[in-house]
């Protein structure tokens, strides 16, 4: 079995101003910036709450999500903030690569996640046997290496990635990025291990998303908000499921 080096979470996080524009034909801006804000601090508290991670890192030029990982002891990086999730996650990656971290990505939009679900993945990524492709790949590589991952609800995105090294396998973010990941960490030498996770894979962008979300109770802060605007649930008065009342 192998030995997964320590591992260290990050979230990018883009311009709270700019966040959940899907949502505009049910939420204000004002709305969809705390909305966006309050699944950051949901995720991030659910990360603090895990011992077994090394650290956690937000990528983000955001003040108000910086100020947020501030006071749950997150380091705060601006690099690669910019370039979009992919870019902020590669930036990460090179970074934790060599500070000798393995890397655990999740997005700010899953605000259902909770503190065991992170173990059960981090159990499993530690739990993968040695299945590179090749003893030369791997011992040109060096060290211990391993690509576990969690899946939207779709099958089609990719909402928790783990990689030992941080920088193992190159990712590349998208709705259509699930098949490509599996793909990459083969293509590096990986056998990749798949984790079917509720509460991961849901992740808010669009009315619908918002009203599974809704419908599944939790003590969040998101869900906090969302009572507070009154939004409802209702099939039979949107299109999308969702009703909000003034």
């Amino acid at each position: 079995m192998k030995t997964i080096p320590r591992l260290c979470a990050v979230i990018p996080m883009k311009d709270s101003g700019q966040a959940k524009q899907r949502l505009a034909g049910v939420l204000s801006g004002t709305q969809r910036r705390e909305l966006a804000l309050a699944m950051f601090e949901d995720v991030l508290a659910t990360l603090a709450a895990v011992p077994e991670l090394a650290g956690i890192l937000v990528v983000t030029v955001d003040p108000s999500a910086g100020a947020i990982a501030a006071r749950y002891g997150a380091r705060v990086a601006s690099d690669g903030a910019r370039a979009g999730h992919t870019g902020a996650v590669a930036t990460a990656a090179r970074r934790l690569a060599a500070e000798g971290f393995g890397m655990l990505e999740v997005p700010g939009d899953i605000p259902l996640v909770e503190a065991g679900d992170i173990r059960q993945l981090i159990a499993a990524h530690g739990s993968v046997p040695d299945r590179t492709l090749g003893s030369t790949l791997g011992s040109t590589l060096g060290g211990s290496r391993a690509f576990t991952i969690a899946p939207a609800r779709d099958q089609r995105g990719s909402n928790a990635v783990l990689c030992s090294p941080a920088d193992a396998v190159p990712l590349r973010f998208g709705e259509n990025s699930f098949f490509p990941h599996l793909a990459a960490a083969r293509a590096c030498g990986i056998e990749p291990k798949v984790l079917q996770l509720p509460h991961i894979a849901l992740d808010i962008d669009t009315p619908d998303e918002l009203a599974l979300f809704l419908a599944a109770p939790s003590r969040t802060r998101a869900r906090a908000l969302l009572e507070q605007w009154r939004v409802d649930c209702d099939a039979t008065t949107s299109k999308d499921g969702i009703q909000v009342t003034a």
